[in-house]
């Protein structure tokens, strides 16, 4: 039986990130394609230096080979739902065990991670770490209570965001990064003010925040998205591009696979770091932007830890494949706080250990289904 070209491709293409073509793609199409792109795929070829046709036969091979484990649109849902990064106490003995409903059961939790510390210090009891977002107009405090009481968990500490500094991935594009490399000017704060959407830029939005399967990944992805609501794919791309204006589109990313080692044993990160700071009183937007202007970042935050975590104020991660080099971003970073005129009164450093991440749910119907098959159940676990 003949196997047709795409097949006999999808076979010997190279599928690990750091093959020459795989990394001046994913370079671009982890974190560089910015807002809504009509053609994205396009965008990245154009970006990276690569044929269209080798953008799209590459990702698709990665997708299938499990290098990339999701192509998506991604929303900024702090703008279109309430959320938060979740510290939970548990027994020991059920740390596994809460970490695996928190993943495979609940739609609202997004990254879930074990994390530790060095040494004992404030805070160092709380083992596992979620993100968690619910719809508008629902309660954040609920929703936690619901999962402490299914799970058995001790106790939960929401930290909301007050401004976000960094948001991103690109792990291969900051492989070669050195320390204390920073941006030009500092991190302009994001804020989390929520916006309302009409039902045609809802229809939108969910129609695009689902992920690519591999027939998709095309110059054109977006047709049959538009057909699946029944609209007309010119008004489509306009209410698209409507939603990138009201800054409710994040960016289009092709996302590796981080923690799990490929098919053939290969990591592109092996360490990430959730990083505390405190900084007086005050100085939280100044630092956050001092601190997400250092390009290593993938993720930096305004958010208040309270007197469990030491009082600090500012939260950040990066990734890295050797530990000891991750701890020396975080010295520079400590550096330029220093050298800028922010204080420092207190720093952590909490170790990711087991982690999972998959897309919050923001659906008000979805919350509705979950509260309902739950609404009387005691602890599960």
């Amino acid at each position: 039986m003949l196997r047709s070209m795409s097949d006999i491709s999808s076979t010997i293409l190279p599928i690990e990130h750091d093959d020459p073509v795989n990394a001046r793609i994913l370079a671009v199409s982890e974190d560089l394609v910015k807002g809504f792109q009509r053609y994205p795929f396009r965008f990245i070829a154009e970006k990276s230096g690569v044929d269209v046709t080798t953008v799209t036969a590459r990702i698709r091979t990665m997708l299938k080979g499990g290098v990339i484990r999701r192509v998506r649109q991604t929303l900024l849902a702090t703008k279109l739902a309430h959320g938060a990064l979740v510290a939970w106490r548990t027994a020991p003995d059920k740390v596994d065990a809460t970490f695996d409903f928190m993943f495979r059961e609940d739609p609202f939790s997004g990254h879930v991670v074990t994390r530790s510390t060095d040494r004992t210090i404030s805070g160092s009891e709380y083992r596992l770490w979620t993100t968690l977002k619910v719809p508008q107009g629902e309660s954040l405090e609920e929703h936690a209570e619901v999962l402490r009481r299914i799970t058995g968990a001790k106790e939960f500490i929401l930290m909301p965001a007050n401004g976000i500094f960094a948001l991103g991935v690109g792990h291969v594009r900051r492989k070669s990064m050195e320390p204390g490399e920073l941006a030009d000017e500092p991190a302009e704060m994001t804020t989390t003010t929520q916006v309302e959407l009409t039902p045609d830029e809802w229809d939108v939005l969910l129609a695009l925040k689902d992920e690519l399967t591999p027939e998709e990944i095309a110059e054109e992805p977006w047709t049959e998205r538009a057909k699946a609501i029944n609209m007309d794919l010119e008004k489509f791309f306009q209410i698209a591009e409507r939603l990138n204006e009201k800054k409710v589109i994040g960016r289009f990313s092709t996302f590796l696979e981080h923690v799990k080692p490929s098919q053939s044993g290969q990591r592109v990160t092996r360490f990430n770091a959730l990083f505390h700071w405190k900084v007086p009183e005050g100085m939280q937007q100044r630092a956050g932007s001092e601190v997400g202007r250092h390009v290593i970042m993938t993720h930096c935050y305004w958010r208040e830890g309270g007197p469990q975590f030491g009082g600090v104020n500012i939260m950040g991660v990066i990734h890295g494949t050797d530990r000891e080099r991750v701890l020396e971003h975080k010295a520079a970073i400590d550096a330029h706080l220093e050298k800028v005129g922010i204080p420092v009164l207190y720093t952590n450093v909490f170790w990711g250990g087991r982690s999972e991440i998959k897309p919050s749910e923001i659906s008000p119907k979805v919350y509705r289904t979950f509260h309902e098959k739950w609404k009387d159940s005691g602890c599960v676990l």
